[in-house]
């Protein structure tokens, strides 16, 4: 979605909106003017069309193997705010050190996606595909 990609991708990674739930990106869309400690408000009408892109693709509906395990690590409680925190993705990363991520000045952490999944753009998130910058090629 190229509106999505401007708007959203402007100030960090569009997210394939198949990593999160509806009910999350709906309380993400609604509270753009405390985007994670910044103001990221759109005018109503983008707004709103992001948001449709987003439920209409998220993790409830989407039939792919990644938003299904997402979709099961999300279930129950409050709607997951950070894709990052998922226990799919956090699971998916704890084999890597910390000082890979965390201490990468290059990565710096796990929403990073595209400083290591060097096809995220397009959706691959393959560890075939991992090259951890100052590091190299990951595979475990």
């Amino acid at each position: 979605n190229k509106l999505y990609a401007s708007e959203c991708g402007a100030c960090h990674f569009a997210y394939q909106p198949g990593w999160l739930p509806a009910r999350s990106w709906r309380r993400i869309m609604d509270s753009l003017d405390d985007h994670f400690g910044e103001n990221a408000e759109l005018d109503d009408p983008v707004r709103e069309q992001i948001t449709r892109y987003l439920v209409a693709n998220a993790a409830d509906g989407a039939s792919d193997r990644q938003s299904r395990w997402v979709l099961r690590s999300a279930r129950g409680g409050e709607p997951p705010m950070r894709i990052s925190e998922l226990p799919y993705i956090r699971h998916e990363h704890d084999k890597i050190p910390r000082r890979l991520i965390e201490g990468n000045p290059k990565v710096r952490s796990r929403a990073n996606c595209q400083a290591c999944h060097r096809q995220a753009d397009k959706g691959y998130f393959g560890e075939h595909g991992v090259n951890i910058p100052g590091y190299g090629r990951w595979d475990d």
